[in-house]
């Protein structure tokens, strides 16, 4: 395994920059967000000339990466993360699905080792069969078109979205049944869920598990917290990742802490270094 940082927390910064800094700090990997200021799909015509550029950004610093899909406003500059593949109309769901297949056209062209994806919350009153139901819908076009350009999928469990709980996800997981179709766990949502140890989940989903977000939390609270002022026992799930054999990104995920983005990275290197 090998350690990454979120470009979420790097708000105010050029991903040039970004990139520069993570290498500098000893950082493998980039956690990509497409967002207003990185890598905008709505300010460039195409992918072609600006991605031949960032291969050669992370060639150069020698950065694996990994594309994830959950900017806050990308879609909706008043809705935080909507639309969503829940949406109740096609439209909604449609630039919500347009979206990830510009994040899985994106990670092809990088060579990405996966997008990230969640459900969303819900926006009308529909039941959860329902809900299920346009979900799976969903996420079985975006894996026939992931297959297609060799893409894998990591699907993220989120504290009050739709798909929650590990248990959401593996009910979701088993209706979608596709080889590209994996996880991605953000072990402070776990512990945020009372979902312990997180070591369990890591070996049972072994198999699956693509993408690794990480951080501190509180059990009840969903705030992305610094290293050393939540809860999560770090030692169970380093020994957890160890436990399945996983070979993927661990990465940072702070993204309440571009204020200080360049320090953050820094003490969250020098804490997450003695267990990796």
């Amino acid at each position: 395994m090998f350690l990454g940082y979120n470009t979420n927390g790097f708000a105010h910064h050029r991903l040039k920059d970004v990139a520069a800094i993570l290498a500098e700090l000893g950082y493998q990997g980039i956690a990509i967000t497409p967002d207003v200021h990185h890598l905008n799909p709505f300010e460039r015509a195409t992918l072609g000339g600006w991605t031949v550029y960032d291969q050669w950004l992370l060639h150069t610093h020698q950065l694996r990466c990994v594309i994830e899909s959950g900017a806050r406003y990308i879609l909706d500059p008043r809705r935080k993360h909507q639309p969503t593949l829940i949406d109740p109309t096609e439209q909604g769901r449609s630039r919500r699905r347009n979206f990830i297949i510009f994040s899985i056209d994106l990670a092809a062209r990088l060579r990405a080792d996966c997008v990230s994806l969640w459900s969303g919350t819900p926006s009308d009153e529909a039941s959860s069969a329902e809900l299920m139901s346009r979900l799976v819908d969903e996420c079985s076009v975006l894996c026939r078109v992931a297959e297609a350009k060799h893409v894998r999928l990591a699907f993220e469990p989120e504290p009050g979205m739709f798909v929650d709980t590990m248990d959401k996800f593996a009910e979701l997981h088993e209706k979608v049944n596709h080889p590209a179709f994996g996880l991605t766990v953000d072990v402070g949502h776990l512990v945020c869920q009372g979902e312990l140890p997180v070591s369990e989940h890591l070996i049972r989903w072994k198999d699956w598990l693509w993408n690794v977000h990480i951080e501190d939390m509180r059990r009840g609270a969903h705030d992305h917290l610094m290293f050393g002022d939540g809860e999560v026992d770090f030692a169970d799930v380093f020994a957890g990742l160890r436990a399945a054999g996983y070979g993927g990104m661990v990465s940072v995920e702070l993204s309440r802490h571009s204020h200080d983005a360049v320090n953050t990275a820094r003490r969250s290197m020098a804490f997450l270094r003695q267990f990796v």
